[in-house]
């Protein structure tokens, strides 16, 4: 059962606690909400994130905007100059030629406060598959970085960006969220491990060259699993991956089904929008192995391999959905540090926040700032007159910082005047607040 419903009505009962004229949105759709058969749907391959970009932000209202897409979620980060989600839902909804309705039911949005509380929770690995896995945050950089050079961050992601890994930084070096890290890399090579008694006999055929492809590989060589096929339509970034471990070989994607019948265990993680391994080729390798079985894990969204391979006898296929059970052993050891990292990310938000109510008061100070430098220059200028009509100097410090005084002080006192007279005592609270004054009762 997802959670899709309840996270979207959560997201529409945030409170906006900020009178700025813009407002910060997140919308997404991620593991706990949806089904990696909807997932996939909206996933944004990283050709076409900077043509997503400027269409965003060229929508009504939108001023701002980030997109995070991985495996386990798609994400929306914007700056709207009215807080109206269907917005967003619409235009994602045409992007990828869906109807609104497909993907409504899975979608939440937060605002604001809750808009700053997910991210900073997303890039410090609390709202990830694997809690504490650190992959997220450099996805993020990778999205704040596509999005300024798409020309698509203002000065509130900017700002809200700085401040996310700023944060993410300290959660990390402040607690335990981040020690012996695991990742879906992880649980996969660890779901591996429950099946075969002895890795070090076991061929595994890894498909892509990606971080997570890496990761994998790793976990695999600390296994002792000996041998690793690395296949990967760009074969010299295979043959820097299996240059890192002995006795592993890079091939193109192109000889990867020739080469299937080998694998024990087959793990991919590609960016491909269409599926690379069809029910066929591995139909065809079993037979050549003579039915001995194939463990496969299938990271991507959208996936790398057919659905229909599951149904395939002697094949035990795996998508990222299937590796919560492997995780929650995991979350267990993590629980103190993330109620740690949930106490620094909580006084976090807030200072964000106040910065962003701080904008509000921009023009406000420059105005009574401005007034203020036309009224001393006035004195000045009225004092050196003075002077050059042979005034003691003295007498004319004096009356300058006189009429300085008076003129400053002049309309603040004749509204708090009023103010009395009307019997709007709030406003003489705020003065004695904004002017420091003391009670002298």
């Amino acid at each position: 059962m997802f959670s899709g419903q309840f996270q979207v009505n959560a997201g529409k009962q945030a409170d906006i606690l900020t009178d700025s004229k813009e407002t910060l949105l997140t919308l997404g759709i991620n593991h706990k909400t949806a089904p990696v058969e909807i997932r996939e749907k909206v996933a944004f391959a990283a050709e076409n994130l900077e043509r997503a970009l400027k269409e965003l932000i060229s929508q009504e209202a939108v001023n701002e905007a980030a997109i995070l897409s991985t495996c386990n979620r798609t994400e929306l980060y914007c700056s709207l100059s009215r807080a109206d989600r269907d917005i967003l839902i619409n235009w994602i909804s045409h992007f990828h030629h869906l109807q609104h309705d497909d993907i409504e039911p899975y979608v939440y949005t937060y605002t604001n406060n809750d808009a700053v509380q997910h991210i900073l929770r997303v890039a410090s690995g609390l709202d990830s598959l694997v809690m504490g896995e650190p992959q997220i945050l450099g996805q993020l950089k990778d999205a704040y970085t596509l999005a300024t050079g798409a020309g698509a961050i203002g000065q509130q992601l900017n700002r809200l960006f700085q401040h996310t890994f700023s944060v993410a930084k300290e959660v990390r070096t402040n607690t335990a969220i981040g020690s012996n890290p695991v990742s879906v890399a992880f649980a996969a090579v660890s779901l591996a491990k429950q099946i075969f008694t002895s890795m070090s006999e076991h061929t595994a055929l890894l498909i892509g060259a990606g971080e997570t492809i890496e990761l994998v590989a790793r976990h695999l060589n600390e296994q002792g699993v000996k041998k690793i096929i690395v296949a990967n339509r760009t074969v010299e970034r295979a043959q820097l991956l299996a240059s890192q471990f002995d006795g592993s070989e890079a091939i193109p994607l192109a000889e990867m089904p020739h080469r299937l019948q080998e694998a024990d265990i087959v793990i991919s993680s590609t960016a491909s929008q269409l599926p690379i391994l069809g029910k066929g080729a591995v139909e065809s390798a079993l037979k050549q192995r003579k039915h001995k079985p194939i463990f496969m894990v299938d990271i991507a969204v959208p996936r790398d391999i057919e659905a229909e391979v599951s149904k395939l006898r002697d094949i035990y296929l795996y998508t990222v959905d299937d590796l919560h059970e492997v995780i929650e052993e995991n979350l267990k050891s993590r629980q103190v540090a993330a109620e740690e990292a949930e106490e620094i990310i909580e006084h976090q938000v807030e200072h964000f926040m106040g910065w962003l109510r701080s904008l509000d008061s921009v023009d406000t100070i420059r105005h009574f700032r401005s007034q203020a430098e036309l009224t001393r220059d006035a004195c000045i200028k009225q004092a050196e007159r003075q002077l050059a009509a042979g005034k003691d100097a003295q007498e004319v410090l004096k009356e300058l910082g006189r009429t300085l005084t008076n003129k400053l002080i002049h309309e603040p006192t004749v509204q708090m005047n009023q103010a009395a007279f009307e019997g709007r005592k709030h406003i003489l609270e705020a003065a004695q607040e904004l002017f420091n004054l003391k009670d002298t009762d």
